[in-house]
């Protein structure tokens, strides 16, 4: 797993391949506005997880609130899931937005990933309040996780 800039083109690559996803589960691409400098340090961190160095899945957070980051972005390829990374990732994003002083994460998935959703509350997360960009889609779920109290050492950018 490598922190690199959203705009890496490893990162643009699993991007098209995740919006050409959303495409065939809800009919369009992920509009909500994103840039690279939502995911640099401190505001944002982004990952790219390589296998045999094709990059496999990704994920980040960007802050959302002063204590709260928004996760965005998970993604692992077809011929990559089913291995763990995608619970490999959270976890490191997890413990990056701990480590850069954030006690809270929340993100929004949709009804058509179950199995997203069943990864997330997995992992902790439970219902929260709408917010953002699909506050009032039908389809969209948000949730969140109170990171538990550990060492707020900050990551070098």
């Amino acid at each position: 797993m490598r922190a690199i800039p959203y705009g890496h083109p490893d990162a643009q690559v699993l991007t098209e391949l995740v919006q050409a996803e959303y495409v065939v589960r809800y009919g369009s691409r992920d509009e909500s506005p994103i840039d690279d400098a939502h995911f640099t340090l401190p505001e944002g961190y982004f990952v790219v997880a390589y296998d045999n160095g094709v990059p496999a899945a990704m994920g980040g957070w960007r802050r959302h609130l002063s204590q709260e980051a928004e996760i965005r972005r998970m993604y692992v390829r077809d011929e990559f899931r089913r291995r763990g990374l995608a619970r490999l990732i959270l976890a490191h994003l997890e413990d990056s937005a701990r480590e850069n002083g954030f006690d809270r994460l929340v993100l929004e998935t949709g009804l058509v990933q179950p199995e997203a959703v069943a990864l997330y509350r997995d992992c902790g997360y439970t219902d929260v309040p709408a917010f953002g960009y699909y506050t009032e889609a039908p389809l969209s779920i948000h949730l969140g996780k109170r990171l538990a109290a550990g060492t707020h050492r900050r990551l070098a950018p």
